[in-house]
């Protein structure tokens, strides 16, 4: 994961009823996949979700996120910073529930889709719904990688690689102080009651 994003990245917004690949100077990037249900009805009612409630997902201005974040989840998600592996505080989280953005509470991952990757970091092998992240080649290293960012708060989460379990294969190695967990039971309550679907077993894929 990287401290700082390259001024060079190349953004690439995926969509939820599109796959694309990302290739950099000859490195195969990873095969993005799409939400739950990729039939074009589920791609029609997740369209008219995003449209409904993207206004909920709003960033604040640099001043207030000083106010609201702690100092790390500020340098993760608005400067691309990267927390301590095994130090942080979702790496071993087994609750059932949602991660949203820490800065705007757009649902990201579910813990359905959780992970151990053995890295010390968060680890998915799917978002909830690429609609809400934002994807970038980074640089910072020997080789590219693809940067995950959230959609709307454009708030830094981690890099996605191509070394996941099935039935993705990718690993979506996210900081954890870029999230904010949402009980299951809490959902509904918090305005994610949308999202209580991905619980049942025919979801957990």
């Amino acid at each position: 994961m990287s401290n700082n994003p390259s001024e060079h990245f190349k953004e690439t917004l995926i969509n939820s009823a599109n796959e694309r690949k990302h290739k950099a100077h000859g490195t195969q990037q990873p095969r993005h996949v799409n939400m739950i249900g990729e039939d074009a009805s589920t791609a029609q009612q997740s369209d008219s979700l995003v449209q409904s409630i993207n206004q909920r997902f709003l960033k604040k201005d640099s001043e207030s996120l000083k106010q609201a974040l702690t100092p790390l989840q500020y340098e993760v998600t608005q400067h691309a910073g990267t927390e301590p592996p095994f130090r942080n505080e979702y790496w071993d989280h087994h609750a059932e529930g949602i991660y949203v953005d820490i800065v705007s509470g757009e649902p990201l991952f579910a813990s359905v889709h959780k992970f151990n990757s053995g890295t010390g970091w968060p680890s998915f092998y799917r978002p909830i719904s690429e609609q809400y992240m934002q994807f970038k080649t980074d640089y910072e290293l020997w080789m590219p990688r693809t940067e995950v960012r959230s959609r709307y708060a454009d708030s830094h989460l981690g890099h996605v690689f191509n070394d996941g379990p099935a039935p993705t294969g990718l690993r979506y190695c996210i900081n954890s102080a870029s999230l904010k967990f949402i009980a299951k039971q809490d959902m509904q309550a918090a305005g994610y009651g949308e999202w209580l679907a991905l619980f049942e077993s025919d979801a957990q894929s």
